[in-house]
Order: C-alpha cells, then structure tokens, then sequence
C-alpha cells in the first residue's frame, strides 16, 4: 500500500508555471505505476499525465501535451508535475494516483486504487 500527499498548487496567471510535487510513503515507490488527473468543477474526473515504474514511459492527454511534463525520482519517492503555459481550462483540483504496484493503468480513474488528497491550481485569465 502506499500513501500520496500532494503539494505546489496555487494561484497563477494565464501563461504562467507551477510544478507540483507528490510525495509516496512507503519503500516500494519505485514499483509504482503513477498518473495525474484533475477534477474541475462539475466535470468528472480527467486523466492528465502518467508515469511508467522502471523506465520512466511518459503519457499525456491531449490537452496537456506540450505544455505540462510529468517526471519521478525514486530516491526521494516522489513524483512531479511541471506545468508550463497555463490556461485558464486548466484550473482544478490535481490529484496523484496510483494503481496496484507492478500494475500499469491508463487513462481511467477508475483503474487507479491510490489517490491523494489533492491540491488546488487556479489560473486566472
């Protein structure tokens, strides 16, 4: 099992940065298949960006691609979210997950067993 807690959001104007930061308990993060999602107001919940365990394999909505990088580094067992021209759209709640360890998971919430308590970005236009 392993825990998230997230943190880096914030208030920021349209084209600006954030980078937000998820912290895992636990000495198996690195077995660990991690994705963001977001949540804005009265939308479901939207997948964001993934990371592969072990080699590190990037995924990225549509939405996000070019804009937004997710990245890990095992030895501080935590994983990022740097995100870059910020967009209005983009404002919501982000949230870390994590499917069952050694298990990969895509672009569905529901495939994903461990969530944070997730972290406020708000983008003014």
């Amino acid at each position: 099992q392993v825990q998230l807690v997230e943190s880096g959001g914030g208030l920021v104007q349209a084209g600006g940065s954030l980078r937000l930061s998820c912290a895992a308990s636990g000495r198996t993060f690195s077995m660990y298949f991690m994705g963001w999602f977001r949540q804005a107001p009265g939308k479901e919940r939207e997948f964001v960006a993934a990371i592969s365990w072990n080699r590190g394999i990037t995924y990225y909505a549509d939405s996000v691609k070019g804009r937004f990088t997710i990245s890990r580094d095992d030895a501080k067992n935590t994983v990022y979210l740097q995100m870059n021209s910020l967009k209005p759209e983009d404002t919501a709640v982000y949230y870390c997950a994590a499917p069952p360890i050694f298990k990969a998971a895509g672009t569905n919430y529901r495939e994903y067993d461990y969530w944070g308590q997730g972290t406020q970005v708000t983008v003014s236009s």
